[in-house]
């Protein structure tokens, strides 16, 4: 019978425990105890060990489940998981399969609202699924998908929430499937979880957010206080994504299309901000002449066996890999910073400068076409991109712009995005920065921002 000495004391193996605690009632020597810190490799707390009483029993071997995360030390050997599996051949890269471009014939305008742009424009873009939940003002995006989605042999679902939905898409995503959802302002601060797992994960997915008066549910009025959700806000952890602005309903359609291109050429979430009365109003809509058939990315996640070896993942315990990978991620993010748009209008002269988008960009305009029959020298410069802001377009007006009046329908929002461009673009307070301002569902109005840019130059600090 072996005495004491002989007796195998355990020994832990971290990566193998699961913290089940099973051992620590079992050791009459109390001397296994509760852990108290996660192990990065497994995101588990395992036991502590302390051993100077015990008498090698062996009750806590036995009551380790498997995988074992105790072991006797007479027959313990560390030894590295990879080399207990046989070796395998690297799997070959699966085939990209190109999208391709259909013709299709010279068709009539047609006069529809933004969110139908939307629709339509996705369509055309080649997305078939479909997946979102109610809620005005962007409803009517969604009402027209579901009636044309199974008429294209597509999917349309409807989610039990918004949740849901963006969760929906990362799956959709990952497959290397065109994914399109319409919400409004609150319900798309209820993805923004989901939106940060798809920038972790590299998953594309349009998003169209017809946003409206808030906070909280506010009301259905045309407001623009999602930009700093969108452009600063987008979820935990260092998530970006593109944010385009479309100013009429032919830029919801030709903006949507852009959406999937650069979602897919980036592998990232793509953001379509409008505003509430962008998604009700009517336009003019010129149809393209093309029609996009979807092909297959190599990294998607098919299902099949040349896929099998793809993964989509947004979890990365060791923190180092995390650091590696969200190094990764910013160096993407710099690339994406080259896809900035913008419009100028009655730019080449003038020395005020409004700067505006989507609804009120429209009042603008008028504005500008105004007060330059009074004579004054006054131009609209129009972000397209909110998201990287479009500064490399604006830094040329500098050397003949002497103000810069931001309209918009928002608590300073678009300006504080004007502000940051030009700061880390070298040049703050080289301009003279007015505004004005509209909340809670009203717009600027033409008359007054005539009266402000026809008014005392005024430098108001954001």
């Amino acid at each position: 019978m072996p005495t004491l000495r002989e007796r195998p004391q355990p020994v832990l193996v971290l990566e193998q425990c699961k913290g089940c605690e099973r051992c620590v009632g079992s050791c009459p020597k109390d001397c296994i105890h509760p852990g108290v810190e996660i192990d990065p490799r497994t995101g588990l707390v395992p036991v502590v060990l302390d051993l100077h009483r015990c008498n090698g029993c062996g009750l806590c071997l036995s009551a380790c489940p498997e995988p074992y995360g105790l072991r006797p030390e007479t027959d313990f050997e560390l030894v590295d998981p990879a080399l207990l599996n046989p070796a395998r051949a690297p799997r070959a890269r699966p085939e990209t399969i190109a999208d391709d471009a259909l013709p299709l014939p010279r068709t009539e305008p047609l006069v529809i609202k933004g969110t139908y742009a939307s629709a339509i424009g996705a369509l055309f873009a080649g997305c078939r699924h479909f997946y979102g939940y109610p809620i005005t003002p962007s409803t009517e995006g969604a009402e027209l998908m579901a009636r044309l989605l199974p008429e294209l042999d597509g999917v349309f679902m409807q989610a039990v929430s918004e949740v849901a939905t963006v969760n929906i898409m990362y799956g959709c995503g990952g497959a290397g499937l065109p994914c399109l959802t319409f919400t409004s302002s609150p319900g798309f601060s209820l993805m923004l979880e989901g939106l940060s797992y798809m920038v972790a994960a590299e998953v594309p997915g349009v998003f169209v957010n017809i946003m409206r008066g808030g906070p909280g549910l506010g009301n259905i009025g045309p407001e623009q206080a999602d930009i700093k959700l969108a452009c600063r806000g987008l979820g935990h952890g260092n998530s970006h994504a593109i944010v385009l602005a479309p100013g009429t309903p032919q830029e919801m359609l030709d903006l949507t299309i852009l959406a999937f291109e650069l979602s897919f050429r980036y592998r990232n979430p793509v953001v379509i901000l409008g505003d509430g009365y962008l998604g009700q109003m009517t336009g003019r809509v010129t149809l393209p002449r093309e029609l996009v058939r979807p092909g297959r990315p190599d990294w998607a996640v098919w299902g099949d066996a040349a896929h099998r070896g793809n993964l989509i993942c947004s979890i990365r315990l060791d923190e180092k890999d995390l650091e590696e990978h969200n190094v990764r991620l910013v160096a993407k993010y710099a690339r994406m910073r080259r896809e900035q748009r913008a419009e100028l209008f009655e730019c080449d002269d003038a020395d005020t400068l409004l700067v505006a988008c989507n609804t009120p960009s429209q009042m603008a305009r008028g504005a500008v076409q105004s007060l330059r029959d009074q004579g004054l020298r006054v131009g609209l410069f129009r972000p397209i991109t909110l998201w990287p802001f479009p500064i490399r377009e604006l830094l040329p007006q500098l050397s003949h712009v002497r103000r810069i009046v931001v309209v918009e329908a928002s608590h300073g929002q678009l300006e504080d995005e004007l502000r940051l461009a030009l700061s880390h673009a070298g040049c703050p307070g080289s301009v003279v920065i007015d505004h004005v301002r509209r909340m809670g569902g009203v717009l600027p109005q033409q008359e007054e921002i005539e009266a402000r840019v026809a008014g005392p130059v005024r430098e108001v600090v954001a």
